[in-house]
């Protein structure tokens, strides 16, 4: 009964307060500053605190400078919303702001994510279970204290009704009143404002919500509004070229979030590549990935564009390493482990997507651990077609942050590990702990690819080969940063050093192991990966440039027959 009573009283006392709130009349201009001195001073905490790192770095900085920060942020977000939010679209529009600003104050905070036009991509081109991956009872009590609980405030805060002159003449006054702030800020300032985002061109992508806002206008309009591009053959007449005569089918195994560092045949303590190291594989330690997240990484590194001149639509509108590829003659086969996504690099060859929702003992229901890829592999061995065959597949790999969900529970060999998807929350041990165990886990798979290529080679008598390379890196923790997809210009090594794993058969005749293993430590990136494809899998081509396959210069039989294609291509011009 006391339960009851005490209950009673305080929900009759919530519900007072409540009524009491509801009664008092607020303008609609106090709403818009309190809104955005919320926004502006709250949820871009991240931004003004990197801000004044930066600021304070400097030994002859400016106090008033300093100061000025968040007065000129606040003085901008409240000129910005006096625009926007008018008349009906008053609430909504900061509705959506606050709570917008709240979830990427949760993924700046936790995780280190900043929104730019990558991670938009990156973002939209997410599928639901990836998604939901995130959710957990730390998120949800944050966007509630953060963002659902400001949104109801101002869903219930009552509006004093001004006379449309009324309302046009206080607007006025307060956007006039943002320019008496800002226009003396910038004119004492603007020399020091221009140093600092000179200098740290990354600071403007923790501006809250309005980078995300930036972002996605400029996907929008290159997604969805950009003129329609004709597909540009960039070879018609590709060909296969092997001087060996023998039937050949090669793996490329796609991975996913592996960052060089971890791996143990690069160097890392930990053993987390014991199953390949008996296996005479070539660990190359010294590439680089084309972008920090899969949306880019992935059509680049199957793109004859580099990194640097790499644009989505230019690539999606001519034909990437598969396309030509297939059209010499060879087979190809993309098999999928990662939500079906191949990002377009796979849209034209025949593919194979892996479904989760069938329970067995690699899938639960919502994800397939890397083992199911070795079923379809095996079936297309024992079922082939052509005498040049080329097989894709496409690992989930360390895909965070549910890092457990990527291997069997009877295979995670380093304990304590972080059982959870807030990993923020988990010791710094046991986060490295988990990861390392999907590393442990990939190498598992891909000694059991080995295997399967050195049975085919003895009973069938084919050359077999297996290139294994991860679309990008992943940050851990180290420096407050988590996951992946920060803008490249200022992406730390973690997400962007990736590893690259080579094995061929003993019936492999054209590349010289040996030689192979004194260039594991050369420079290289996946601009390297077109080239290196097309040399592995003997295919001459116009698009062949044989200074970036880094094979090329391991020959045994004297000239790679692309090599040979080249020079002729030279005597005839």
């Amino acid at each position: 009964m006391l339960f009851i009573s005490n209950y009673h009283t305080t929900f009759t006392i919530s519900k007072s307060w409540l009524n009491s709130f509801k009664k008092i009349s607020i303008s609609s201009n106090l709403l818009i500053v309190l809104s955005c001195a919320y926004v502006a001073l709250v949820l871009n905490a991240p931004f003004l605190l990197k801000a004044a790192s930066v600021i304070t770095s400097s030994d002859d900085y400016s106090l008033l400078f300093l100061l000025s920060v968040p007065v000129f942020l606040l003085s901008l977000f409240i000129f910005i919303n006096s625009f926007m939010a008018i008349g009906y679209l008053l609430k909504p529009v900061l509705i959506m702001t606050v709570f917008v600003s709240s979830i990427i104050f949760y993924a700046i905070s936790n995780y280190g994510i900043v929104f730019d036009y990558t991670m938009v991509q990156n973002a939209i081109e997410t599928d639901s279970t990836e998604a939901l991956s995130y959710l957990n009872i730390y998120l949800i009590s944050f966007l509630i204290l953060f963002g659902v609980l400001p949104s109801l405030l101002i869903y219930w805060a009552p509006i004093r009704q001004l006379s449309i002159g009324q309302n046009i003449l206080s607007r006025l006054w307060l956007i006039g009143l943002c320019l008496l702030v800002i226009v003396p800020i910038v004119g004492s300032f603007y020399v020091n404002y221009a140093a600092v985002g000179r200098n740290n061109s990354d600071l403007i992508t923790y501006v809250t919500p309005y980078k995300l806002l930036d972002s996605s206008v400029k996907f929008v309009k290159r997604s969805y509004f950009s003129p329609h591009r004709d597909f540009q053959l960039l070879d018609t007449t590709p060909s296969l070229s092997d001087s060996t005569g023998a039937t050949k089918v090669t793996v490329l195994v796609l991975g996913e979030t592996a960052r060089a560092q971890n791996f143990s045949l690069n160097g890392y303590a930990t053993p987390t590549n014991q199953y390949t190291q008996a296996k005479e594989v070539m660990s190359f330690s010294n590439v680089a990935s084309c972008g920090t997240a899969t949306a880019v990484s992935v059509p680049c590194m199957f793109s004859r564009l580099d990194r640097r001149s790499y644009d989505q639509q230019t690539a999606d509108s001519q034909q990437n390493v598969l396309d030509i590829i297939q059209l010499a003659g060879s087979d190809v086969l993309w098999i999928d482990n990662n939500n079906g996504s191949c990002k377009g690099v796979c849209a034209r060859v025949k593919s194979i997507e892996l479904s989760p929702e069938i329970k067995n003992q690699f899938c639960d229901g919502e994800y397939c651990v890397d083992e199911a890829l070795l079923s379809p592999l095996g079936d297309k061995l024992d079922h082939l077609t052509h005498h040049n065959t080329l097989i894709v597949l496409h690992m989930m790999g360390s895909h965070g942050p549910t890092y457990f969900r990527r291997f069997p529970q009877n295979k995670r060999p380093f304990t304590p590990d972080c059982q959870r998807s807030d990993i923020q929350n988990c010791t710094q041990q046991e986060l490295i702990n988990t990861y390392d165990n999907t590393i442990v886990y990939t190498d598992y798979v891909l000694s059991k690819i080995i295997e399967k290529l050195t049975l085919l080679e003895q009973t069938k008598d084919i050359e077999t080969s297996m290139l294994y390379i991860s679309d990008h890196g992943e940050s851990l923790g180290e420096k407050g940063v988590y996951l992946h997809g920060l803008p490249y210009a200022f992406a730390p090594s973690e997400q962007t050093h990736v590893p690259m794993i080579y094995w061929q058969g003993s019936a492999m005749l054209d590349k010289n192991p040996a030689c192979i293993k004194s260039m594991t430590a050369q420079s290289i990136s996946h601009d390297n990966l077109f080239d290196t494809l097309l040399g592995i899998t003997s295919v001459k081509s116009s698009t062949y440039n044989a200074s970036m396959d880094v094979l090329a210069q391991c020959p045994i039989l004297g000239v790679l027959a692309n090599t040979e294609f080249e020079n002729n291509q030279m005597d005839i011009l």
